[in-house]
């Protein structure tokens, strides 16, 4: 059965094809519907107005009335579409009516006819498409439909195809998803049916790649079930070239050798400071890695102390990577040579490629790197940082603090931002990876490395955009539930500012596919540059909690209504404390502090009453997470409350109860080092602000959830 709905939707789009048509008319749409079991109205095509009276009277009710003309994309402006339509005459008047208008509106315009179809019920009008996205290739849209649609945007994305589940999480996913159960005594809509048309929609575009949009609005959703009223397919004008593929196992062998080599060759090594090629070997030799390093550099015979090589062709041994301080337009011929030399990774630190406008240069390189089996990580990069091995491949500062925060950045500013930051705040990582222009080794590959990399306990991404959207889906899957990976997605704000043709193209601006998608993913999205950071310095600090209650203590009432709503912002739920837990807490807090959540004990208190209360939140199996609002006073000053705090969580932790214990601490300046003290000690603290540690525990419940630790152990 499905060999032949194969075979007859493509018998049809091959006959489009041969008309040198990319749109399918209505009737043509209505074979696709059918043989994909898309609900649709009954319709037929009138080619004449004797035809249509005849139609109309069998359909036994009022009709609509459309052109049908391959030529007549948008048939609404076209003024050739006519709504509830009944009776011989006034079926008479719209046919001549949609005739005339189609003929004004475009004169050459070839019209097979009119669709007359079923006039369907009132329901709930909703939007089903799918659209070829430059990234993530064929994407399944849902959300409310009819004339609003591109005003509301209320729609969520998903990687076609997608199963029953999947489909129905997407009526959840829009903003108005409470309309679709229900609202004011009107009756929800029969989700099934709904979903349905979702999966079917997206086996339809995931059987035929030639399928670039499809658009079925709108949509009546009604509780007996969901037709669609139209049906708009569009053939893709070419396909892209495919990508080439590498599987699991070639990536972490080439990976292993890149992030753990044994010998580096630098092409383009100098003795002359202030060359690129003087600081990558300054740094490599300067940073303690314990490999062969291997100059190459045709003009010395000894570079910082040692040996220099004519050519990589020339390095005894094997090599595990090249790095490249050479100008662009010499790259291609030492390329050869390192590829003849069988050496598996190139780190082309050089600009001048693509991202100038040399992509004939770039598309020569990837040529001759495909060629021979060599990976390439760049061009255009600062190099990278591989702290395990003592390894630092780069022109800029080093860094040595070792940790297991992985890094990574599309651009070499944000790289250096990334470094600034580590190296303040005393983040210990395991590598940072410049990837610039990304012409072979990306965000999969290293997701793919990372992930296994047992150095490694959170992933942070910034990037510009994803080469291969579907490779990163799969890497990201595969790693989230064993580590976070956070990622700032880099040009929000940009519209998908292309040509559509359907309401969903229109819809999928990047942003939005990339929102939904990335979720999809289970990554977390970071708002920020110091978000990602923040995130991936404090996501491996927080163990993961066992549940949702969430309880605050705070010692200033102001901060507790702001940690209340950082909490409620963030996705996470405030504890309802129940009454013998209530009366528990007052025993500790004053007659004018107030129990119930958030817990005040006011600000005047002393130290025994901040960690009475903190003992009762980590002792109470009913609470899950503790956020604390400290207030500096001379009563308890900042480092009391940190080290008191450190203590008790040590303590609990020692008696295998771990709950995440993230602080805002409102004070004078003794207040950073109390937050650096009880960062260094599994509490996340942050100075100055109630946003940023319930951010970071929210980012924490998000990963918890998407990894299926969620009350499942740290």
């Amino acid at each position: 059965m499905a060999e032949d709905r194969v075979l007859r939707v493509r018998s049809l789009l091959e006959s489009v094809r041969a008309e040198g048509r990319t749109a399918l008319t209505a009737p043509e749409g209505k074979v696709i519907a059918d043989a994909y079991g898309i609900a649709v109205p009954g319709e037929e095509l009138a080619t004449d107005v004797d035809e249509a009276v005849a139609f109309a009277a069998r359909f036994g009710g009022p009709v609509v009335m459309k052109i049908v003309s391959p030529d007549i994309l948008h048939k609404t402006d076209a003024g050739g579409v006519i709504v509830g339509v009944e009776g011989a005459t006034d079926v008479r008047a719209a046919f001549h009516k949609i005739i005339d208008s189609a003929r004004a509106y475009d004169a050459d315009a070839r019209i097979s006819g009119v669709q007359v179809q079923e006039l369907l019920p009132k329901g709930q009008e909703v939007i089903v498409g799918a659209v070829t996205d430059p990234t993530f290739g064929k994407v399944v849209a849902f959300g409310l439909g009819g004339v609003l649609v591109e005003v509301l945007k209320d729609v969520t994305f998903r990687l076609a195809p997608v199963d029953a589940d999947e489909a129905l999480s997407m009526l959840d996913s829009i903003r108005s998803a409470e309309i679709l159960r229900g609202v004011r005594g009107r009756a929800g809509v029969d989700r099934w049916a709904v979903a349905e048309q979702i999966r079917r929609v997206s086996q339809l575009v995931a059987d035929f790649p030639e399928i670039a949009e499809v658009d079925l609005n709108p949509v009546i959703a009604t509780p007996e079930g969901a037709m669609a009223a139209d049906i708009r397919v569009i053939l893709a004008e070419s396909q892209p070239a495919p990508r080439r593929k590498y599987s699991r196992d070639e990536i972490l062998a080439s990976m292993r050798r890149l992030m753990q080599p044994n010998s580096v060759a630098v092409i383009g090594a100098s003795n002359e400071q202030g060359k690129i090629g003087n600081s990558v070997m300054r740094n490599l030799i300067d940073g303690g890695f314990a490999g062969d390093i291997n100059p190459v550099n045709p003009k010395a015979d000894d570079i910082l102390g040692r040996k220099a090589y004519k050519s990589v062709t020339d390095v005894p041994g094997e090599v595990d990577v090249a790095v490249f301080a050479i100008p662009a337009k010499f790259v291609a011929s030492a390329l050869e040579e390192v590829g003849r030399k069988k050496i598996p990774n190139a780190v082309l630190i050089p600009s001048g490629f693509a991202e100038t406008g040399e992509h004939e240069l770039q598309a020569e390189i990837v040529e001759i790197a495909e060629r021979y089996g060599v990976r390439l990580l760049g061009p255009n990069i600062y190099g990278y940082y591989s702290t395990w091995q003592d390894l630092c491949a780069t022109f800029c500062t080093p860094y040595d603090v070792k940790g297991g925060v992985a890094l990574t950045s599309q651009s070499g500013g944000i790289g250096m931002a990334i470094l600034g930051f580590a190296r303040t705040t005393k983040t210990g990582v395991s590598a940072i990876v410049g990837l610039g222009n990304k012409s072979d080794l990306d965000e999969d590959d290293l997701l793919t490395w990372f992930g296994e990399d047992p150095r490694t306990d959170c992933i942070a991404m910034h990037l510009e955009d994803l080469k291969d959207g579907r490779a990163f889906v799969e890497a990201a899957r595969a790693t989230v539930p064993k580590k976070p990976v956070v990622v700032l997605k880099a040009g929000r704000t940009a519209a998908g500012a292309k040509a559509a043709g359907s309401h969903t193209g229109a819809l999928a601006g990047d942003d939005a596919v990339y929102d939904d998608i990335l979720r999809q993913a289970g990554v977390i999205r970071a708002p920020g540059l110091n978000d990602m950071l923040e995130y991936a310095r404090a996501l491996p600090v927080l163990p993961a909690p066992q549940g949702d209650n969430v309880v605050i203590i705070t010692g200033a009432g102001g901060s507790g209504v702001l940690l209340s709503d950082a909490v409620t912002d963030n996705g996470l739920s405030l504890m309802e404390i129940p009454p013998d837990l209530d009366e528990a807490f007052r025993k500790f807090i004053p007659p004018f502090g107030a129990a119930g959540n958030p817990v005040d004990i006011t600000g005047g208190e002393p130290p025994s009453t901040y960690e009475a209360t903190i003992r009762l939140g980590l002792e109470d199996p009913r609470i899950h997470a503790l956020v604390l609002g400290y207030w500096h006073t001379i009563v308890t000053p900042p480092m009391v409350f940190a080290e008191l705090t450190a203590r008790v969580v040590a303590e609990f932790r020692e008696r295998g109860i771990e709950k995440p214990v993230v602080a805002s601490l409102a004070g004078d300046v003794e207040v950073e080092e109390a937050c650096q003290y009880l960062f260094e000690r599994g509490v996340v603290a942050y100075p100055y602000t109630t946003e940023k540690p319930v951010a970071v525990l929210g980012a924490k419940y998000r990963w918890a959830r998407e990894a299926g630790r969620l009350g499942g152990g740290t």
